[in-house]
């Protein structure tokens, strides 16, 4: 299965200035955990990654005034993406090597058409494990009815 399959659409975004408390409202709103740092001519290319983790780890625990902090302070710059085509398998091993949960999804353009979490990835693999063992049942209960 290709990435764009599993991945969250709409995406929230913002700019380098966004306050975090703007961040905040609209992860809130849309019932997400992050937020893409967006940059380019129409704000569709990736170039950061804030998490509700980022927001406590770096500012609340910190004890930084959150209201002087901008998305563009505490993003993670060193973003890891993955393309619409790439393998669902391939980027769960990409994630687990570059420790992250989440990562932006990109188009040949390296425009951002969504996010894929590891609760995505899992969501995924869980079904197609339902799916190999529904066939398995399956299988025996043909065969247990064809050979009483």
């Amino acid at each position: 299965m290709r990435i764009a399959e599993a991945c969250t659409r709409p995406v929230v975004t913002a700019g380098h200035a966004t306050t975090l408390a703007e961040a905040a409202r609209s992860m809130r709103e849309q019932h997400v955990g992050c937020v893409v740092v967006v940059d380019g001519a129409h704000g569709r290319k990736p170039v950061g990654l804030v998490t509700d983790r980022d927001m406590v780890v770096e500012v609340i625990a910190s004890d930084m005034d959150p209201r002087g902090v901008t998305v563009g302070d505490i993003m993670s710059v060193s973003l890891v993406t993955a393309h619409q085509d790439d393998d669902v398998l391939a980027t769960l091993k990409l994630m687990r090597q570059r420790s992250v949960r989440r990562m932006p999804v990109i188009d040949d353009e390296a425009d951002l058409v969504g996010v894929v979490s590891l609760d995505d990835l899992l969501k995924v693999c869980s079904t197609a494990l339902d799916d190999a063992v529904g066939a398995t049942s399956g299988a025996q209960s043909l065969e247990a009815w064809r050979r009483p």
